[in-house]
């Protein structure tokens, strides 16, 4: 695989400094049920990475100091870490949201029939790819057969309560399905609703657009098809500085399977650690009695997709 990393690390993006951390995300592991062409973890069915109890333990420790109000868990298909239910019940007790980034096809896989319940039993908020209301477009990213078991899986959330306004919080994520931004938010979200409820009776709550970014499987289709340079002129011509200040760097610490951390989830992949003090802050054990407000921010080539147009962040677009 073509490695896109090189030419990402050297930058002259706009320094950025630290917020109070309110967000803490976990990659819980690289084993996914499906290998996505956007992904920009390069996940999949033969990765083995997953992380240990011990290193949950110690960011449940973390959370019990107070002052993160969200445990964001990703990988891969976070589910699939055997840890998980543990995870989400004691982070839960704690009184933190607890996201799940759910692919939805994983709640249909044998071994996690009960998956959905115990989600809405934990009242914990899904957020969902589905990379278009079309089932072209989503097999084109995803792979055969993944449209109709994601229709599935909503309405299996449905449901149980989610995507209602009085109900648990369901949220979709739109990428696009090649190299270009993703258009307006607020219009596709429209879109999304209209087309959702007409073909298949299926309600959720937002919608959230995220920009694909130049790394692991994205960058290197970007670099075989010759599109890469053309891509990160295109994020560059796009970028606008009232995202800065809301970028979700500011908030949001990034925790690999390791437990090691990053100021987002795209250095992580880019093997770019969070630093305080000039020095390289590697384990999250090491920020326990630690202030990160203020401290400055990693940046590269890659930060000028969360920057460009409308901005993006894993909450979706910065600037409506």
């Amino acid at each position: 695989m073509l490695d896109s990393r090189p030419l990402l690390i050297a930058t002259d993006f706009p320094a950025l400094k630290r917020d109070a951390v309110e967000i803490l995300q976990l990659n819980l592991g690289y084993r996914c049920n499906l290998s996505c062409v956007h992904c920009h973890v390069n996940a999949g069915p033969g990765r083995s990475e997953m992380m240990s109890r011990e290193t949950i333990d110690t960011v449940l420790a973390f959370l019990a100091q107070g002052g993160i109000k969200a445990l964001d868990l990703t990988g891969g298909a976070p589910e699939m870490n055997s840890h998980f239910p543990y995870l989400v019940a004691q982070a839960r007790a704690l009184g933190v949201e607890v996201i799940d980034r759910c692919n939805l096809t994983i709640l249909l896989e044998p071994g996690y029939e009960d998956l959905a319940e115990f989600l809405a039993e934990n009242n914990v908020t899904i957020t969902a790819s589905l990379p278009c209301y079309l089932e072209e477009n989503v097999e084109k990213q995803r792979g055969k057969g993944v449209y109709d078991s994601s229709i599935v899986a909503l309405k299996k959330l449905n449901q149980l309560g989610y995507g209602t306004d009085d109900g648990r919080q369901l949220n979709l994520v739109f990428n696009p399905v090649g190299a270009e931004l993703p258009p307006p938010q607020q219009q596709l979200e429209v879109d999304y609703k209209d087309e959702l409820q007409r073909r298949h009776g299926i309600v959720f709550n937002q919608l959230f657009t995220i920009t694909n970014m130049p790394i692991s499987r994205f960058g290197s289709l970007l670099m075989s098809r010759g599109e890469f340079k053309p891509y990160m002129t295109l994020l560059r011509e796009n970028f606008s500085a009232a995202n800065l200040s809301t970028v979700m760097c500011r908030n949001l610490l990034s925790v690999d399977w390791q437990g090691r951390i990053y100021d987002c989830d795209f250095n992580q992949m880019l093997e770019m650690p969070l630093r305080v003090d000039g020095h390289a802050a590697i384990q999250l054990e090491d920020l326990l009695a630690l202030r990160l407000e203020h401290n400055p921010i990693m940046v590269g080539e890659h930060c000028y997709g969360c920057t460009a147009g409308q901005g993006s962040s894993c909450g979706g677009a910065l600037n409506e």
